[in-house]
């Protein structure tokens, strides 16, 4: 993992399959992905998607892999209470991170500057270093602490990209609504894709 390392975290908000996609696509085209579950990511994980990750690091990071499979870009799992960990360091120059999808208990600790654990700290850190932190929440509808929360975090200069995908694509298949979201998180990267139909006029 070098300076060119993205981050993805995944927390407990509905919408895990997401996060995976867009991990998917991050170290298909050969970039270097660090993971990041919280505990409660864990829990959606298993429940939405059926991939249930049990026991330590390296054990996760294995899982991982074997899930993945053979990629060009590496991928690496950092637990979440791992606050040493390189990433939690502005001097580590990763500057892309992405919590997708973002619950709204970790938006509001984000928008709060707390650094209560990697995911959190992290984000902080991009934030700090003029990076570019997208945040994915998905819950619906939302009150007025989380649109607030969402406006600070605007200001300091986070993405916000809700999971609401569009229908103008026509799209078919449960895939393709979730491409439509990684396409759009993949375009706010400045990642060239074409996971989904760009609008053109009758």
């Amino acid at each position: 993992m070098g300076q060119n390392t993205r981050v993805v975290a995944i927390t407990g908000a509905s919408g895990a399959v997401y996060g995976l996609r867009l991990i998917q696509e991050l170290i298909g085209r050969g970039d270097d992905t660090a993971v990041i579950i919280s505990p409660s990511g864990f829990l959606v994980l298993g429940h939405e998607t059926g991939l249930r990750l049990k026991g330590d690091r390296v054990e996760i990071e294995k899982w991982l892999k074997k899930y993945f499979g053979r990629t060009k870009g590496r991928i690496n799992y950092y637990p979440a209470d791992d606050i040493s960990s390189f990433l939690s360091s502005g001097s580590s120059f990763v500057r892309d991170m992405v919590v997708c999808p973002c619950s709204m208990g970790t938006l509001a600790r984000i928008s709060c500057g707390i650094s209560g654990n990697l995911i959190e700290r992290t984000a902080d850190v991009v934030l700090k270093e003029k990076g570019r932190l997208i945040l994915v929440p998905r819950e619906t509808p939302f009150n007025q602490i989380h649109l607030e929360n969402m406006l600070r975090l605007s200001k300091a200069g986070a993405h916000i990209i809700p999971a609401m995908p569009g229908f103008y694509h026509q799209p078919e298949k449960v895939e393709d609504l979730v491409n439509f979201i990684v396409g759009k998180i993949l375009d706010a990267m400045g990642i060239e894709n074409s996971l989904y139909k760009r609008w053109k006029p009758v």
